[in-house]
This record gives structure tokens, sequence and C-alpha cells, in this order.
């Protein structure tokens, strides 16, 4: 069966502490998903995490785990699939490197900025937005085709997105 598991999932949860994110990846109802979809090989960065979590023994996934790195722009770019907290460097990094992304809202921060971003970029259908709660059942429903790439070359139209989420404009 780790012959055919051979694609990528990097989640990341940048300089936050998003435990639930991480709890929820690591359970194994989401990991069978993982495997039955192909996705052989887990990437966790996460971040502010005080313990590293308990991972389940399970045939044809391996697991890298860490806390932070100088640079993670090859974690994205090697990815299949990307989950992702809503902080728009990482959304930005990920839709960058042209890879399906997942953005996980998480619903333990109050007045969370972050989901007027993920809400304007699940409405232009550049990403899937959910919460750790719907995470099974959207990965285990999704169709990556139907994203849309976030075209490059017009980096003021995400500026400008910012700047109105921000209230600068």
């Amino acid at each position: 069966m780790a012959d055919n598991n051979n694609k990528r999932v990097f989640v990341t949860v940048g300089t936050t502490r998003f435990d639930k994110l991480i709890l929820t990846i690591c359970d194994l109802s989401v990991l069978k998903v993982f495997q039955k979809r192909g996705y052989g090989q887990l990437i966790l960065q996460i971040g502010a995490m005080q313990d590293y979590p308990v991972l389940p023994d399970i045939d044809g996934i391996k697991f890298e785990i860490f806390k932070y790195k100088d640079s993670i722009a090859s974690d994205f770019t090697s990815a299949d699939l990307v989950i992702s907290h809503a902080g728009a460097g990482s959304c930005l990094e990920a839709l960058g490197a042209r890879k399906p992304l997942i953005v996980v809202i998480n619903e333990d921060l109050m007045n969370n900025h972050q989901t007027e971003l993920a809400d304007q970029l699940h409405r232009d259908q550049h990403v899937f937005k959910t919460t750790c709660g719907h995470l099974l059942d959207l990965l285990s429903t999704m169709d990556l085709s139907q994203l849309k790439p976030l075209e490059p070359g017009h980096p003021e139209k995400f500026a400008s997105l910012l700047d109105t989420l921000c209230g600068f404009s």
C-alpha cells in the first residue's frame, strides 16, 4: 500500500498555536482518509504547540514534524495539498506555489480577522474553507479540480484586499 501513497500533505499553523488543527490531522479517521486518497507523507509544522502530537501507527503514511524552520518554502512547493491556518502569509505562500489549499479557521480566536481573508478566498474559489469539526467531511468529499488558481502578476489586488479587510482603505 505504501507504494500507492506517494502524495504529500503539508500542514502549517505558522507561528501561532493551533493545537486543535494538529490533533485533528493526527486523528486516525482523518489519517485513513489521507491514506485512501493516496497521501502517504504528512509534513506537520506545529508552531508553538507545547508537546509533539502522539501519532497513530498507520500503514503507508510517513510523518515529519517540526515546530519552526528558517524557511518552509520547499515544504509548500513539494506538497500536493496544503492545509493551513488562515494567516495571510501562509495562504499567500500556498497560493503563490499554486497548491490546492484548505484553510482551517481557528474558532477559538476572538475577533478573528483571518476569517475575513479565508471567506474572500473561498468565495473566489481559490481555497476550501472549513473548521476542525468539519475537516474530515471536507477531506472525504473534496474535489480539488474545483479550485481556481490565484493568478500571479497582480499583487496589488491581494494588497488591496488586505487593506480593505484591515480597514486601511
